[in-house]
């Protein structure tokens, strides 16, 4: 660890941890009322920064306006990242009005950059220059994203609309932070205390520990008189409306959460208006720019290109299930009748879970929660880092810290090596939920390590060795700085009775998540705003759902599936059974991400019909035939859709982005089963052409380097027993 040697860091640097850029960070230092004054700092800074590049008065060059403008606003970059990052896993009145106080201000200043005329001129004429036209490789790729990112941005737009297009940007920033907000607190308010024993009939004891356990923490009920506390968090209300044999306990969790960001106390947290007014904001802010919609605003440089081309690979996805998804509902309302006594016909809303729980073990006489023994954390964790040793030849360790420098007891801190040993970054691992955690499992990065040269230190179409000051010794030969990122998660926790016992699709999620980390650790991008996780919103999940199909091999399974008491693996007779589940029910769960991906664009396709009325009536009559047929009717998830409306554009018009790279990494995959799960070869070229590449090239290219070839949906509809497997070759 070094200190900062820029002028302007040091003193101010040292007092405000907000503003430090040390690799290793002291998190208890990182104090609420540090933000204001921190970020206005670091804006300031980072204008000044724009405005000399903006007014250099000597010839334009791709180093004095692209790397220059590159390189502005690092630091604030990494000082709003902890805040924001903060926000999401230690929330509080505190954190949450110093975050509000400055969010606008940083929306502004962000919006404002492309709408800069000087700097824009500044860029063209950059662009222009002899340097600029003789860039390539990366340094081309930086050139053209960062021209198309202006002009998609405004930077073309007469002064009146730049103006409305900054304070759109500012509006939609402090909307989806209050969606947010919505979401967390009406979700944290809720709660279900049992007292009645005989209510828990059916429940996993695991479920049953953990209620009891969340009850202690909260002071309730007592060794006499016990009582069992149950949340809308995923651990605790998953194992409800699966196994609860007593209806009304699964009748008041679903009415709980079908309340999260609507009408609860009052409308106190009622999301509806804010989608509405989020909606209207995204249309103009499209129409200013010059796009009929705020789909083909977003995807002009994704994969898919325009909305009209992502939703019909939606619709043509769903007209591949239709027939299955209409198949499996009668087949549940056939089976629940039969069980029940009574006549078919549509389930409750609450007792699809339940009943098709039922249904599968009836049909694969195979229970989900008998693989819970075999997946606990710290095993499946460390059998991961077994995996990417073996695929990737990265070794994974755990880096012993102060508490000062973590947010929270729960979390570790890791090293991500080669087998040269050299440090290639760190990382943070966050997995069971809290109250001031939001909801969900994600990925995120603080440092990404560079090299991107300095302006006037010249430029290369491959940059050459540069010294690690963080790491010196062995490393200092390495070509960069290591890069820091994070995971975060909100699986079953630890309890007094036994260690944290995961759920097969939990262990699903933390590989997803350490697939995006891969993707930043291993980063070789020499520019850092093209690294890693910085790529088309339509690839980036590719890294991160292709490491979940070693959560379904044998091989690898047996790497991290052993029972927490014994270390056996997993029985073969049981792993049989959980293969054969695999596909159960596979069209409803197609359908359902049909459903979020097909709203979500309708509503930013056609967003003038959703801008008032009933918002709800409205979202959920353009998907009502995706969804389960249930009396009552399930609600959409429209007021509780943290992908769509918890950030200024985050998953808005592209959530069917995980489908669509559902496709390329189950073509991906392929090579694996080809060449077998632990293939190095296969392993070091998807590094090669996905993992270390970020956005230095267009994701399809990058894509054909991997495979030699376009994406093959057949692929995924196979492995979701969509579509007979192809014959093999004689």
């Amino acid at each position: 660890m070094v200190a900062s040697t820029r002028s302007d860091a040091s003193s101010a640097s040292a007092d405000n941890a907000f503003l430090s850029e040390a690799f290793d960070i002291r998190w208890a230092d990182h104090r609420p009322e540090l933000i204001v004054p921190a970020i206005e700092q670091a804006l300031a800074e980072a204008q000044a920064r724009i405005d000399a590049i903006a007014a250099d008065p000597s010839p334009a060059t791709f180093e004095n306006s692209f790397l220059a403008l590159e390189h502005a606003t690092e630091r604030l970059n990494l000082a709003w990242g902890k805040v924001t990052h903060l926000q999401s896993v230690s929330d509080s009145p505190a954190l949450r009005e110093a975050h509000n106080a400055v969010l606008p201000k940083v929306s502004a200043f962000f919006a404002a950059i492309p709408l800069n005329p000087a700097l824009w001129s500044r860029l063209k004429a950059g662009a222009e220059s002899p340097s600029g036209r003789a860039a390539e490789g990366v340094w081309a790729r930086l050139r053209e994203e960062t021209l198309a990112g202006f002009r998609e941005a405004g930077a073309d737009l007469p002064a009146d609309k730049r103006a409305r297009l900054e304070a759109l940007e500012s509006e939609l920033a402090q909307l989806t932070q209050k969606y947010s907000e919505n979401t967390l607190d009406s979700t944290n308010a809720w709660q279900l205390l049992v007292e009645d024993p005989a209510r828990l009939r059916g429940l996993p004891e695991h479920a049953i520990a953990a209620a009891r356990e969340s009850a202690k923490k909260k002071g309730l009920g007592s060794d006499e008189k016990p009582v069992w506390r149950f949340t809308l968090h995923q651990p605790s209300q998953e194992p409800v409306m699966l196994y609860a044999e007593d209806e009304t306990l699964r009748q008041e969790v679903w009415a709980g959460s079908i309340a999260v960001g609507a009408e609860a106390e009052g409308g106190k947290w009622d999301n509806g208006p804010l989608v509405q007014k989020i909606l209207a904001l995204r249309a103009e802010k499209a129409a200013l720019l010059g796009k009929a919609n705020f789909a083909d605003l977003v995807l002009t440089r994704r994969m898919a290109r325009e909305g009209a081309k992502a939703l019909a690979f939606v619709t043509d996805f769903e007209a591949r299930c239709r027939a299955a998804f209409a198949r499996e509902c009668e087949e549940l309302e056939r089976f629940k009748a039969e069980r029940s006594g009574q006549p078919a016909g549509r389930l409750k809303a609450w007792e699809v879970g339940f009943w098709a729980e039922k249904l599968r073990q009836a049909r694969h006489a195979f229970d989900e929660e008998a693989l819970r023994p075999y997946f606990e954390v710290s095993r499946v964790q460390a059998g991961l880092f077994e995996l990417v040793h073996r695929v990737f030849g990265l070794r994974v360790a755990e880096v012993a810290v102060e508490p000062d420098m973590l947010w929270h007891p729960d979390v570790k801190f890791y090293q991500l090596r080669d087998e040269a040993g050299t440090h290639l970054g760190s990382f943070y691992a966050d997995w069971h939920p809290r109250e001031s955690k939001r909801g969900g499992a994600w990925m995120g990065y603080l440092i990404t390590g560079g090299p991107c040269r300095r302006p006037g230190d010249g430029m290369t179409k491959d940059q050459g060795p540069m010294t690690n000051e963080r790491s010196g010794g062995a490393e200092s030969s390495a070509k960069r700085a290591p890069h820091l990122g994070y995971i975060c998660g909100n699986m079953s926790p630890t309890t007094a009775e036994r260690p944290a016992l995961l759920t097969h699709r939990e262990v699903e999620t933390i590989f997803h998540e350490f697939g995006h980390l891969l993707h930043h650790l291993l980063g070789e991008v020499p520019v850092k705003s093209l690294n890693g996780v910085n790529v088309a919103w339509d690839f980036v999940e590719l890294p991160s759902q292709i490491m979940e199909n070693w959560c379904w091999e044998r091989e690898s399974l047996d790497l991290f599936a052993r029972h927490h008491r014994t270390a056996e693996p997993i029985p073969e007779d049981l792993f049989k059974k959980m293969v054969g589940a695999r596909n159960f029910r596979a069209a409803c769960a197609a359908m359902r991400q049909v459903q979020f991906a097909k709203m979500d664009l309708l509503l930013h396709l056609r967003a003038p019909e959703f801008v008032d009325g009933d918002i709800e009536a409205k979202a959920r009559a353009l998907v009502a035939d995706c969804m389960i047929p249930t009396e009552p009717p399930a609600r959409s998830i429209v007021r509780r859709f943290g992908h769509l409306f918890s950030d200024p554009v985050g998953y808005a018009a592209g959530y069917y982005s995980y489908k669509w790279a559902e496709v390329l990494e189950a073509d991906a995959f392929t090579r694996w089963k080809q060449a077998g799960v632990f293939s190095r070869e296969v392993g070091a070229e998807f590094v090669e052409h996905i993992l270390s590449k970020g956005n230095s090239a267009e994701a399809a290219e990058l894509f054909r380097r991997f495979m030699g070839r376009d994406a093959d949906p057949r692929a995924l509809l196979e492995r979701c027993g969509l579509a007979a497997p192809t014959p093999a070759a004689a």
